[in-house]
């Protein structure tokens, strides 16, 4: 029986995570139609073509490759379907794809998505933590210094965290977290879809002791859930900011500019604030 042939363009895959069940069938169907099947690893992806039936050319595209070979691949798409498939999940989650869906547009190319498979957002399910709103930080840097950095970065912010991670890092990792961010909850998933898969949950302490000693192997991601209610601003507070802001503002500006950073009443900042001023 003849295939039918794909329209030229491009075609962003997702792949399994773990379990080769999780390929949609329509994900099936494109990569048996492709004209060539863009991989970052054909090992690995040899083993997801045959599941799924298909025969068609791989080609390595990956952080590695160099700018010629993504030329090529666009300039490929203007007659040939062209699909992307990572190594496990969805494309350009964490891996380099976007630089060749940014040169396909702008080449006026097709460009076209099927949804399927993320260990974040699988993760998010599994970790019991609020999702209505959350950061995927992708790998935290190696080195302690620029590690802390990124994490100062989003103390504040009112939402759950995403991060990957690998097992011989974790422990270090979730300590850093825990001072970094407060010793928040959290959970640490492994194996997602596969045989061996486990959630772990917990303050971030209690984690980072949980693997000191005993590094998990597989892929991992961790949620932390956001910040607690701050505890409200006291009087010393209040004044310290007062203070500072009168170097800056008149009395009027000063009050309405301490009453949204602290949530405290404006007239009776005002008023304190004359008191200072006077």
């Amino acid at each position: 029986m003849e295939i039918e042939p794909l329209e030229p363009g491009l075609y962003i895959v997702a792949g399994p995570i773990g379990n080769l069940g999780d390929l949609t069938p329509r994900a099936a169907d494109i990569l048996r139609r492709a004209d060539v099947v863009a991989v970052e690893d054909t090992r690995v992806s040899a083993r997801l073509l045959r599941h799924a039936g298909s025969d068609r050319p791989m080609l390595p595209y990956h952080d590695h490759s160099a700018d010629h070979v993504r030329q090529r691949l666009v300039e490929r798409m203007g007659h040939e379907s062209v699909a992307l498939l990572s190594d496990a999940g969805t494309p350009l989650i964490s891996d380099p794809g976007y630089k060749l869906v940014r040169d396909a547009r702008a080449a006026g190319r097709r460009v076209t998505t099927l949804p399927g498979p993320s260990a974040a957002i699988a993760a998010l399910t599994l970790a019991g933590l609020p999702t209505d709103r959350f950061l995927f930080m992708g790998f935290l840097p190696a080195k302690a210094k620029a590690r802390g950095d990124a994490l100062d970065e989003v103390a504040g912010l009112r939402a759950t965290l995403v991060f990957y991670e690998s097992g011989p890092r974790l422990s270090e990792s979730l300590s850093a977290m825990a001072a970094h961010l407060g010793d928040r909850e959290a959970a640490v998933s492994r194996e997602i879809s596969k045989a061996f898969e486990e959630t772990a949950c917990g303050p971030l302490s209690a984690l980072s002791a949980r693997y000191a000693d005993a590094p998990p192997k597989g892929e991992i991601v961790v949620i932390v859930g956001p910040p607690g209610d701050a505890p409200p601003a006291s009087a010393e507070d209040a004044d310290a900011a007062l203070r500072e802001a009168l170097t800056r503002l008149p009395v009027s500006k000063a009050a309405g500019e301490v009453a949204k950073k602290l949530g405290l009443d404006r007239r009776a900042l005002y008023d304190r604030a004359m008191e200072l001023k006077g």
